[in-house]
């Protein structure tokens, strides 16, 4: 009985294998189009790509990020800025891609652009501190369309899951500094339920956690050109060990073991019951 499961899954992994290896043809023809690329996963991916003869239309918030991007890559690689929270740069952007890829159309979207809010408890911010969180990695990207609706028009949606690592967004030290902000201009009741002492581990927890994030930035932008590449593309990457083997799996354990798991793992409040 064992023998013969373990066969099947065997093969099963053998023929995805050999399936997720068969690349598309004329990569040199095809456009893509990716948003945040002034750093991190996107300037790099979009460097990749360039290498690989694709072309690639590169979406940055910044002139200077975009001009430090053109100077990396070939002529092929186009520069557009973008910010994702106002619809009217999304149209205009929309209207300039159409313009480059013309009757070829569009190969691939890249959804990259991300904001990443100080480290910090939801009661130490203030309302306006936390939207841009949703105007940019909510709002933003629903505008670009959603899986299901289209996949009726022959569009394949990917989504990468990566775990952490080491960006702009992730810098301890930048972190840490914006994490105090938002705590000193946090109402005094708050500050007081938590205490001083809660603070002050929690940002030496919060530090240790992200000096351990992974400089490996290939192992998302791999998953990125796989899915932009691969004639068939795998509808979910999981990118990094810890996404892998801790966050992924927390999300399928019950609510009440996560709850438990997430209590031991961080210290008291002051006047926490």
């Amino acid at each position: 009985m064992w023998f013969y499961l373990v066969t099947l899954v065997g093969l099963y992994h053998l023929l995805r294998w050999y399936r997720e290896r068969q690349v598309v043809s004329h990569l040199q023809d095809k456009y893509v189009f990716i948003t945040g690329c002034d750093s991190g996963f996107g300037n790099l991916l979009a460097r990749q790509l360039d290498r690989r003869g694709m072309r690639v239309l590169a979406a940055c918030l910044t002139e200077k990020g975009a001009e430090e991007l053109r100077n990396k890559t070939s002529d092929r690689l186009e520069t557009v800025i973008l910010d994702v929270t106002k619809t009217e740069s999304i149209v205009a952007a929309t209207q300039w891609v159409k313009e480059r890829v013309g009757d070829r159309g569009l190969w691939g979207l890249v959804n990259n652009a991300g904001v990443l809010q100080p480290f910090a408890y939801i009661e130490w911010y203030r309302p306006e501190d936390y939207m841009p969180i949703f105007q940019v990695n909510l709002i933003g990207l629903t505008q670009f369309g959603f899986r299901h609706e289209v996949q009726d028009f022959g569009v394949k949606v990917s989504i990468i899951e990566p775990g952490s690592f080491k960006t702009e967004m992730t810098d301890a030290e930048l972190t840490i500094e914006r994490t105090k902000k938002v705590w000193e201009a946090a109402p005094e009741h708050i500050k007081e339920s938590y205490g001083q002492q809660f603070f002050d581990d929690f940002c030496s927890t919060t530090k240790r956690e992200l000096m351990k994030c992974s400089r490996n930035l290939s192992l998302v932008t791999d998953c990125m050109e796989h899915a932009l590449t691969s004639t068939h593309p795998r509808t979910r990457y999981s990118a990094g060990w810890d996404a892998k083997f801790f966050f992924i799996p927390l999300s399928y354990l019950p609510a009440s073991l996560v709850d438990y798991l997430l209590a031991i793992s961080r210290g008291k409040p002051a006047q926490a019951a």
